[in-house]
Protein backbone atom coordinates (compact mmCIF):
# COMPACT_ATOMS: atom_id res chain seq x y z
CA UNK A 1 0.00 0.00 0.00
CA UNK A 2 1.41 3.59 -0.73
CA UNK A 3 1.15 5.33 2.60
CA UNK A 4 1.64 8.97 2.54
CA UNK A 5 4.09 9.82 5.45
CA UNK A 6 4.12 13.44 5.30
CA UNK A 7 0.58 14.28 5.10
CA UNK A 8 -0.28 15.84 8.55
CA UNK A 9 -4.14 16.93 7.68
CA UNK A 10 -7.75 16.41 9.92
CA UNK A 11 -7.02 16.05 13.40
CA UNK A 12 -3.39 14.54 13.52
CA UNK A 13 -1.95 18.01 13.89
CA UNK A 14 -3.72 18.41 17.12
CA UNK A 15 -3.24 14.72 18.29
CA UNK A 16 0.43 15.87 17.46
CA UNK A 17 0.74 18.55 19.44
CA UNK A 18 -0.99 17.89 22.49
CA UNK A 19 0.08 14.26 22.70
CA UNK A 20 3.61 13.87 21.21
CA UNK A 21 4.61 17.47 21.74
CA UNK A 22 5.50 17.61 25.36
CA UNK A 23 7.29 14.58 25.79
CA UNK A 24 9.43 13.85 22.55
CA UNK A 25 9.92 17.89 21.31
CA UNK A 26 9.68 20.47 23.36
CA UNK A 27 12.83 19.33 25.50
CA UNK A 28 14.69 19.42 22.56
CA UNK A 29 13.30 22.18 20.65
CA UNK A 30 14.07 24.29 24.03
CA UNK A 31 18.12 22.97 23.26
CA UNK A 32 17.97 23.99 19.52
CA UNK A 33 16.63 27.39 20.33
CA UNK A 34 19.98 28.14 22.25
CA UNK A 35 22.04 26.87 19.63
CA UNK A 36 20.45 29.14 17.38
CA UNK A 37 20.65 32.07 20.28
CA UNK A 38 24.43 31.78 20.33
CA UNK A 39 24.69 32.34 16.47
CA UNK A 40 23.26 35.34 16.81
CA UNK A 41 21.35 35.85 13.80
CA UNK A 42 19.47 38.44 11.99
CA UNK A 43 16.70 36.26 10.12
CA UNK A 44 15.87 33.05 10.84
CA UNK A 45 13.68 30.71 8.57
CA UNK A 46 12.54 27.70 9.76
CA UNK A 47 11.26 24.30 7.69
CA UNK A 48 8.86 21.80 9.07
CA UNK A 49 7.96 23.71 11.69
CA UNK A 50 5.11 21.48 12.39
CA UNK A 51 2.65 22.68 15.27
CA UNK A 52 4.69 25.58 16.11
CA UNK A 53 6.71 24.02 18.78
CA UNK A 54 10.20 24.65 18.05
CA UNK A 55 8.92 28.41 16.24
CA UNK A 56 7.77 28.91 19.93
CA UNK A 57 11.17 28.13 22.06
CA UNK A 58 12.70 30.02 19.26
CA UNK A 59 10.51 33.23 19.63
CA UNK A 60 11.26 33.12 22.70
CA UNK A 61 15.08 32.49 23.39
CA UNK A 62 15.54 35.39 20.55
CA UNK A 63 15.86 38.80 20.96
CA UNK A 64 12.96 41.14 19.48
CA UNK A 65 14.90 42.06 16.51
CA UNK A 66 15.36 38.80 15.27
CA UNK A 67 13.20 38.18 12.67
CA UNK A 68 11.88 34.24 12.17
CA UNK A 69 10.10 33.56 9.42
CA UNK A 70 8.27 29.66 10.16
CA UNK A 71 7.41 27.10 7.39
CA UNK A 72 5.54 23.57 6.80
CA UNK A 73 3.78 22.04 4.17
CA UNK A 74 1.04 21.04 5.75
CA UNK A 75 -1.79 24.07 6.31
CA UNK A 76 -3.42 22.64 9.07
CA UNK A 77 -0.14 22.16 10.80
CA UNK A 78 0.76 25.76 10.26
CA UNK A 79 -2.84 26.75 11.39
CA UNK A 80 -2.30 24.88 15.04
CA UNK A 81 1.19 26.70 15.10
CA UNK A 82 -0.65 29.80 14.99
CA UNK A 83 -2.43 29.32 17.97
CA UNK A 84 1.07 29.57 20.03
CA UNK A 85 1.36 33.10 19.36
CA UNK A 86 -0.04 36.69 20.08
CA UNK A 87 -1.29 39.05 17.62
CA UNK A 88 1.75 41.01 16.57
CA UNK A 89 4.83 38.91 17.56
CA UNK A 90 7.20 39.21 15.39
CA UNK A 91 7.02 35.80 13.80
CA UNK A 92 5.71 35.39 10.06
CA UNK A 93 3.95 31.56 9.30
CA UNK A 94 3.75 30.21 6.08
CA UNK A 95 3.13 27.28 4.10
CA UNK A 96 6.33 26.64 1.88
CA UNK A 97 8.35 22.60 0.87
CA UNK A 98 11.51 22.95 2.00
CA UNK A 99 12.94 20.84 -0.80
CA UNK A 100 12.09 24.09 -2.71
CA UNK A 101 11.84 26.81 -0.69
CA UNK A 102 10.35 30.26 -2.46
CA UNK A 103 12.92 32.63 -0.92
CA UNK A 104 15.39 34.69 -2.42
CA UNK A 105 19.56 33.41 -2.55
CA UNK A 106 21.19 34.00 0.59
CA UNK A 107 18.17 35.90 1.87
CA UNK A 108 18.96 34.40 5.46
CA UNK A 109 21.99 33.99 7.68
CA UNK A 110 20.33 30.57 9.36
CA UNK A 111 18.02 27.80 8.20
CA UNK A 112 16.89 25.43 11.36
CA UNK A 113 15.32 22.14 10.69
CA UNK A 114 13.87 20.00 13.68
CA UNK A 115 12.86 16.92 12.56
CA UNK A 116 11.81 17.17 9.56
CA UNK A 117 14.53 16.47 6.75
CA UNK A 118 13.45 12.75 7.21
CA UNK A 119 10.56 13.15 5.50
CA UNK A 120 12.09 15.09 2.40
CA UNK A 121 11.17 13.22 -0.66
CA UNK A 122 14.54 14.39 -2.57
CA UNK A 123 16.88 14.99 0.48
CA UNK A 124 19.93 16.23 -1.84
CA UNK A 125 17.93 18.87 -3.17
CA UNK A 126 16.76 20.07 0.36
CA UNK A 127 20.38 20.86 1.15
CA UNK A 128 21.00 22.88 -1.93
CA UNK A 129 18.27 24.55 -1.42
CA UNK A 130 19.68 25.29 2.45
CA UNK A 131 22.86 26.59 1.32
CA UNK A 132 21.13 28.52 -1.31
CA UNK A 133 18.73 30.51 0.86
CA UNK A 134 21.91 31.20 3.49
CA UNK A 135 23.95 33.92 2.80
CA UNK A 136 28.05 33.29 3.17
CA UNK A 137 28.88 32.74 6.87
CA UNK A 138 25.28 31.37 7.44
CA UNK A 139 24.72 28.24 9.31
CA UNK A 140 21.59 25.43 8.17
CA UNK A 141 21.17 23.27 11.88
CA UNK A 142 18.88 20.10 11.38
CA UNK A 143 17.61 17.80 14.14
CA UNK A 144 16.68 13.98 13.54
CA UNK A 145 16.01 10.91 15.50
CA UNK A 146 18.85 8.27 16.11
CA UNK A 147 17.08 4.82 15.37
CA UNK A 148 14.67 3.06 17.08
CA UNK A 149 17.35 1.17 18.97
CA UNK A 150 17.64 4.70 20.85
CA UNK A 151 14.21 5.24 21.13
CA UNK A 152 12.19 2.68 22.11
CA UNK A 153 8.64 4.10 21.65
CA UNK A 154 9.11 4.48 18.48
CA UNK A 155 10.22 0.81 18.19
CA UNK A 156 6.99 -0.87 20.17
CA UNK A 157 4.77 1.41 17.95
CA UNK A 158 6.50 0.35 14.43
CA UNK A 159 6.14 -3.61 15.82
CA UNK A 160 2.52 -3.32 17.30
CA UNK A 161 1.46 -1.95 14.04
CA UNK A 162 3.34 -4.67 12.15
CA UNK A 163 2.25 -7.38 14.24
CA UNK A 164 -1.75 -6.40 13.11
CA UNK A 165 -0.69 -5.65 9.63
CA UNK A 166 2.32 -8.58 8.52
CA UNK A 167 1.10 -8.90 4.86
CA UNK A 168 1.17 -4.88 4.78
CA UNK A 169 3.02 -3.73 7.76
CA UNK A 170 2.29 0.39 8.26
CA UNK A 171 5.46 1.91 7.97
CA UNK A 172 5.22 5.46 9.29
CA UNK A 173 6.99 4.68 12.53
CA UNK A 174 9.86 3.66 10.69
CA UNK A 175 9.88 7.44 8.36
CA UNK A 176 10.93 9.35 11.25
CA UNK A 177 13.68 7.28 12.35
CA UNK A 178 14.95 6.40 9.17
CA UNK A 179 18.07 8.65 9.05
CA UNK A 180 20.49 7.57 11.84
CA UNK A 181 23.52 7.07 10.10
CA UNK A 182 25.61 10.25 10.00
CA UNK A 183 27.32 10.10 7.34
CA UNK A 184 24.91 10.13 4.32
CA UNK A 185 23.57 13.20 6.33
CA UNK A 186 27.18 14.64 6.49
CA UNK A 187 28.32 13.53 2.70
CA UNK A 188 25.32 15.33 1.53
CA UNK A 189 25.68 18.33 3.44
CA UNK A 190 29.25 18.67 1.97
CA UNK A 191 28.48 18.04 -1.65
CA UNK A 192 25.55 20.91 -1.48
CA UNK A 193 29.21 23.41 -0.61
CA UNK A 194 28.90 23.93 2.97
CA UNK A 195 32.41 24.35 4.69
CA UNK A 196 31.72 22.34 7.38
CA UNK A 197 29.60 20.42 9.61
CA UNK A 198 29.96 19.44 13.41
CA UNK A 199 27.72 16.76 14.74
CA UNK A 200 26.30 15.79 18.37
CA UNK A 201 24.56 13.31 19.64
CA UNK A 202 22.20 14.24 22.63
CA UNK A 203 20.11 11.73 24.92
CA UNK A 204 17.58 12.92 27.66
CA UNK A 205 15.39 10.67 29.89
CA UNK A 206 11.36 12.30 29.80
CA UNK A 207 8.75 11.53 31.94
CA UNK A 208 5.49 11.53 30.67
CA UNK A 209 2.65 12.99 32.21
CA UNK A 210 -0.29 10.91 30.28
CA UNK A 211 1.02 7.67 29.18
CA UNK A 212 -2.96 7.70 27.96
CA UNK A 213 -2.23 10.67 25.77
CA UNK A 214 1.10 10.10 24.71
CA UNK A 215 -0.36 6.64 23.13
CA UNK A 216 -3.00 8.51 21.35
CA UNK A 217 -0.63 10.60 20.33
CA UNK A 218 1.76 8.06 18.62
CA UNK A 219 -0.89 6.59 16.53
CA UNK A 220 -3.08 9.57 15.80
CA UNK A 221 -0.77 12.64 15.60
CA UNK A 222 0.32 11.52 12.69
CA UNK A 223 0.02 9.39 9.78
CA UNK A 224 -0.12 6.10 11.46
CA UNK A 225 -3.93 5.60 12.20
CA UNK A 226 -4.58 6.79 8.95
CA UNK A 227 -2.58 4.05 7.42
CA UNK A 228 -4.49 1.68 9.98
CA UNK A 229 -7.67 2.33 9.27
CA UNK A 230 -7.26 2.50 5.17
CA UNK A 231 -5.87 -1.58 6.20
CA UNK A 232 -9.89 -1.70 8.21
CA UNK A 233 -7.89 -1.78 11.58
CA UNK A 234 -9.22 -0.86 14.77
CA UNK A 235 -7.05 2.41 15.57
CA UNK A 236 -8.69 2.24 19.38
CA UNK A 237 -6.79 -1.33 20.06
CA UNK A 238 -3.73 -0.16 18.56
CA UNK A 239 -3.77 2.54 21.16
CA UNK A 240 -4.65 0.02 23.81
CA UNK A 241 -1.92 -2.02 22.59
CA UNK A 242 0.82 0.30 22.28
CA UNK A 243 -0.11 1.85 25.81
CA UNK A 244 0.11 -1.68 27.39
CA UNK A 245 3.35 -2.16 25.64
CA UNK A 246 4.97 1.10 26.58
CA UNK A 247 3.93 0.40 30.22
CA UNK A 248 5.65 -3.09 30.12
CA UNK A 249 9.13 -1.54 29.11
CA UNK A 250 9.18 2.19 30.52
CA UNK A 251 6.89 1.54 33.80
CA UNK A 252 4.56 2.96 35.64
CA UNK A 253 4.06 5.75 37.77
CA UNK A 254 6.19 7.57 35.89
CA UNK A 255 6.62 6.23 33.09
CA UNK A 256 10.22 6.99 31.92
CA UNK A 257 10.95 7.25 27.86
CA UNK A 258 14.70 7.41 26.91
CA UNK A 259 15.12 9.62 23.45
CA UNK A 260 17.98 10.28 21.08
CA UNK A 261 18.76 13.12 18.55
CA UNK A 262 21.15 13.43 16.37
CA UNK A 263 21.52 17.36 15.11
CA UNK A 264 23.89 18.71 12.35
CA UNK A 265 25.37 22.19 12.44
CA UNK A 266 26.27 22.70 8.67
CA UNK A 267 28.17 26.26 7.97
CA UNK A 268 28.37 28.25 4.53
CA UNK A 269 31.26 29.75 3.36
CA UNK A 270 34.76 30.51 5.37
CA UNK A 271 33.52 33.30 7.84
CA UNK A 272 33.40 31.88 11.04
CA UNK A 273 30.43 33.17 13.59
CA UNK A 274 31.48 34.34 17.25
Amino acid sequence: MDDNSAKFVGAIPDFYDRGLGPVIFADFAAGMAQRVKALEPKLVVETAAGTGILSRALRDALPGRTKIIATDLNAPMIEVARRKFARGEPIVLQTADAVNLPFDDACCDLLVCQYGMMFFPDKEQSYRTAYRVLEDGGHYLVSVWDSHAFNGFAEIGHRIAGELFPDDPPQFMAVPFSCSAIDPIKAGLLEAGFSSVEISVNRIEKVVPDPELFARGMVLGNPLGDQIRARGGDVEAVIAATLAALHERFGTDPMVLSLQEIVFVARKGAVARV
